[in-house]
């Protein structure tokens, strides 16, 4: 599994014209779910991200993680980050896991990080059309993959 954080002052998501989740600060979360993937890999990263330290403490220095600092959560599913540029100039996705474990697994993901950070996460609509909005604070975005654990 793959992530992106974005560390956010305000995110939300749109389909169809209809808004079906906004946060103001905190963390906008890309989760991308390749084949092969478990919940040991959706557990590693929901304890990851949920204390991330990347939120600034009164001293101006990023010390706080998004529970310490009160922030809200949305995580939207995004195959695309699976994709495999390797060949030729259209990327490929075959790596992306199928409806059928990508799906549980996002789900899961986002229980678990709501588990940990002791608050609901917001979440997009898996599959659909979305149009996701972002005022990235900082900016600080992180990229985090369950196969390097770095």
């Amino acid at each position: 599994m793959r992530l992106v954080i974005q560390r956010a002052a305000e995110a939300s998501v749109t389909v169809e014209g209809r808004e079906v989740a906004s946060i103001g600060p905190g963390l906008f979360i890309l989760v991308g779910v390749e084949g092969g993937d478990t919940e040991q890999d959706a557990r590693w990263l929901a304890a990851k991200a949920a204390a991330l330290r990347i939120f600034d403490d009164s001293e101006g220095v990023m010390n706080l993680s998004v529970v310490d600092a009160g922030g809200e959560l949305l995580a939207v599913s995004q195959f695309t980050l699976t994709a495999s540029t390797r060949k030729g100039n259209r990327p490929s996705y075959y790596r992306a896991a199928g409806h059928e474990t990508a799906i549980p697994l996002y789900d899961r993901f986002c229980e678990l990080l709501s588990e940990a950070a002791g608050r609901p996460v917001q979440k997009g609509i898996f599959g659909a059309e979305m149009k996701c909005a972002l005022v990235n604070d900082g900016p600080v975005t992180i990229i985090i993959d369950s196969k390097l654990k770095e």
